[in-house]
């Protein structure tokens, strides 16, 4: 890929992720589940706004999943355990500018699965 191309890239990304939480923030009792994507890992965590702290964190890593699919589905299950470890049962779902579509998908369909609400 051209460097220009993939500067733009993700230039672009940037601009919906701060468009997005310029519209959305986390408390104690519901909190913003944020993901990030990279080519190899996923990594969630469910983040207290107001007091700028992290509830719960995972990422595929931590479960010896990739970045696709069914690792997102994985990764989904395992953190809907988490979050209800913590007695959280509804999140805000911050998709970190990317495209609800494909791995970012999967996880959140992976957490509604599981009785999470967003």
């Amino acid at each position: 890929m051209n460097a220009k191309v993939l500067k733009n890239k993700v230039a672009n990304r940037l601009k919906r992720k701060l468009r997005i939480r310029a519209k959305i923030s986390g408390c104690a009792s519901l909190p913003r589940v944020s993901v990030f994507r990279s080519n190899r890992y996923l990594s969630v965590q469910a983040i207290d706004d107001l007091n700028a702290t992290t509830l719960c964190a995972l990422n595929s890593k931590a479960i010896s999943q990739k970045s696709n699919k069914e690792g997102a589905a994985a990764l989904g299950e395992a953190f809907a355990a988490k979050l209800k470890e913590a007695n959280l049962t509804e999140v805000v779902f911050d998709r970190n500018g990317y495209q609800y579509h494909g791995v970012i998908a999967a996880f959140g369909d992976a957490l509604r699965a599981n009785e999470i609400k967003f």
